[in-house]
């Protein structure tokens, strides 16, 4: 039952997501921590519009910096437990990440190991990865400070350009 909900509510904020924008400004720093958050996920959002529109509106650039940063760890290591908790065949089936993308993330993995979670910044790849990092059972603490590493230099560097 409680899964459900997660999922009910996950589905409810990417639905509002494309929707509302207004409801990301209301939740302000907050706003942007979720979306962050649920962009390191599985679902198909980015988190760098709000951002970018977050900043216009005057936000504080080092306030979202830290939500986005925070958010989009958390959400990267949520992935990674769901891959040390789970099974390869899930990939595909259950969190419909295709065997292309799985493929390539392995081999990434497979190559550079831990180093790999620098890149779960990346679009398209970043999550994936994430999930195949979980996958080999990696040290979790390596991973969430190269993540937050990774992580942390992408949002910097856009704040950087829009400023």
């Amino acid at each position: 039952k409680e899964i459900g909900a997660v999922f009910c509510l996950i589905i409810t904020a990417q639905e509002t997501y494309f929707r509302d924008v207004e409801f990301w400004f209301e939740l302000g720093y907050w706003g942007m921590f979720l979306a962050a958050f649920l962009a390191a996920t599985v679902l198909p959002l980015g988190s760098e519009p709000l951002l970018l529109a977050l900043l216009y509106a005057d936000f504080n650039s080092t306030a979202l910096l830290w939500a986005a940063t925070l958010g989009n760890t958390l959400g990267g290591i949520t992935t990674f437990g769901l891959g040390y908790l789970g099974k390869w065949e899930w990939a595909d089936r259950t969190l419909k990440i295709s065997e292309k993308q799985l493929d390539k993330a392995k081999a990434i993995v497979e190559k550079y190991g831990t180093w790999t979670a620098l890149l779960t910044w990346v679009p398209i790849v970043g999550d994936p990865i994430a999930l195949v990092l979980g996958f080999f059972r990696l040290a979790w603490w390596k991973v969430l400070l190269l993540m937050f590493i990774g992580k942390l230099a992408r949002y910097w560097f856009l704040i950087y350009l829009a400023s």
